[in-house]
């Protein structure tokens, strides 16, 4: 690991931030939680890889599968659901490919498989630090590339939730209260699994903005985040077809 590389910096970030919220908020249990996540995910990145590649291997990326594991996953719920989410996680990540790539972010297949196969809850800890996660968001999605994506994700909201706010005749100010800025700042940006060309990215952004606001209206009861997420990604391929 060379803390020069983004995803060891993602890393000692989210080590970091988890660290901080644990002790702000005196919950012991979300620390154990992700740490279960964290081995969990390594454990069976390193398995599936020694039986493609006879090679042991540990790859950062499963580090920060785990770790967004253990801030999205509720921890008041049993360990083991941990470890499934962490299995499809990595498993997707392995097995769900297009092109030598992987379709999907593998924490949030992970994610979702397990909300929807084992009723698993979520609590998003520490997404609504704007202070803490715009700023350093703002810096992941530079270096990696990804600032399209926030663009269009951020004009997507202020054009969709602001008309839902005038209409309800709320302040626009709302819509920034309840913004999920872990996942904006963190999941939505993961550069293997959004498009490579700048209109694609824009409408990677727009896509999500808008199918979150679709769902939501809708009335739709599991994590639409998420869902918007995966739905998304499963049409990288399309958008990345698409003229510069």
């Amino acid at each position: 690991m060379k803390f020069s590389s983004i995803k060891t910096q993602l890393i000692f970030f989210l080590a970091g931030y988890a660290l901080f919220l644990s002790i702000k908020d005196k919950d012991t249990a979300f620390l154990l939680a992700a740490f279960i996540a964290v081995i969990s995910c390594v454990s069976t990145d390193s398995a599936i890889s020694y039986l493609k590649n006879r090679k042991l291997t540990l790859a950062e990326s499963s580090i920060i599968s785990g770790l967004i594991i253990g801030f999205v996953l509720s921890s008041d719920q049993p360990r083991w659901i941990y470890v499934v989410a962490a299995v499809f996680a990595i498993s997707s990540k392995h097995f769900i490919r297009i092109k030598d790539k992987h379709l999907f972010n593998p924490a949030a297949f992970g994610l979702f498989s397990a909300i929807i196969l084992c009723g698993a809850e979520t609590q998003w800890k520490g997404t609504y630090l704007w202070y803490v996660l715009i700023p350093a968001g703002l810096y992941f999605a530079y270096r990696v590339r990804r600032l399209e994506v926030i663009v269009g994700y951020s004009l997507t909201v202020l054009v969709l939730f602001g008309a839902q706010a005038f209409i309800q005749k709320v302040s626009l100010l709302n819509i920034f209260g309840y913004l999920s800025y872990f996942y904006i700042f963190v999941m939505v940006i993961e550069p293997k699994t959004t498009p490579i060309r700048p209109r694609g990215k824009m409408l990677f952004g727009i896509g999500v903005a808008a199918l979150i606001f679709i769902l939501t209206a809708a009335g739709v009861k599991f994590d639409v985040e998420l869902c918007s997420l995966l739905a998304l990604n499963s049409v990288v391929p399309i958008f990345n077809k698409l003229p510069k």
